[in-house]
């Protein structure tokens, strides 16, 4: 079986189920990052840096966040050394942030877009894979600079 993880803070929790549901029905075994408990509000940083350290740990390949627009969740995930996530809020874009740059991480927003169209972006971009060629070496030199941040 497919694993794959997800996670959300307050403002997306709605839409979170039901990404989680369309994951579940295409056979993927999903864990989840988010605390919905309404006393419990996660903050998206705390969500976002969880996630993307067990993509790090390669405990999974892929990830999902959400929050109110995507935004606050990718940059939190992108501190994370080795890891890259991409906002995306159509499906162009979520088949290059796989095909282009070897997202592990798509990030959406749930006051940005809605339920429908988040399913068929989750969708795009899961059934995208990373294609190498002239890509491969623009994603190495991501990760070079980012080991070159890291020896300053």
């Amino acid at each position: 079986m497919k694993t794959i993880a997800i996670g959300a803070d307050d403002a997306a929790i709605d839409l979170k189920n039901q990404i989680k549901k369309l994951l579940e029905e295409r056979d993927y075994q999903v864990t989840d990052y988010s605390n919905d408990a309404q006393n419990d509000r996660p903050m998206y940083p705390d969500v976002a840096f969880a996630l993307a350290t067990a993509i790090q740990k390669q405990q999974f390949e892929r990830g999902i966040l959400l929050c109110g627009t995507g935004i606050g969740m990718a940059i939190v995930a992108n501190k994370v050394e080795g890891v890259r996530a991409a906002q995306c809020h159509d499906t162009f874009s979520a088949e290059r942030a796989r095909k282009s740059n070897n997202a592990q991480i798509m990030t959406l927003g749930s006051r940005v877009i809605g339920p429908e169209l988040a399913k068929n972006i989750v969708n795009a971009w899961l059934d995208s894979e990373f294609e190498g060629g002239g890509s491969t070496a623009k994603v190495e030199k991501i990760g070079w600079y980012e080991q070159a941040s890291h020896a300053r």
